[in-house]
């Protein structure tokens, strides 16, 4: 089935309007999140984490578990999010832009 104008225009804004909820979040952080190509007739959505979620351990979990979870939750024809990291960033200046995740450091005994 292929979608009318109208359809494509509103899943379009639908997403951009949940990644922008989802974004102050991530910028938290002092990382980002960015859309950076959605084709909402085959459901799927490329996103970007930048900042300082390009050097934190856990941004994979951020983009499975949060932002691949929230999107297919909220949003029905989503079928599939491929993220990635911002990889033209410096790591130093990555560490630099937040705290990032808490990871645990474990003494050896």
């Amino acid at each position: 089935m292929e979608l009318t104008d109208q359809e494509r225009s509103t899943r379009l804004k639908a997403l951009q309007s949940l990644i922008d909820l989802m974004r102050p979040s991530v910028q938290a952080d002092g990382g980002d999140l960015v859309l950076v190509r959605a084709d909402v007739e085959a459901g799927v959505v490329e996103v970007q984490l930048g900042g300082a979620c390009s050097s934190c351990a856990i941004s994979t979990d951020t983009l499975q578990g949060g932002v691949t979870r929230i999107l297919k939750d909220r949003l029905s024809w989503v079928t599939e999010v491929i993220g990635g990291l911002d990889e033209n960033i410096d790591n130093a200046e990555s560490v630099s832009l937040g705290v990032g995740g808490y990871v645990p450091r474990y003494r050896s005994l």
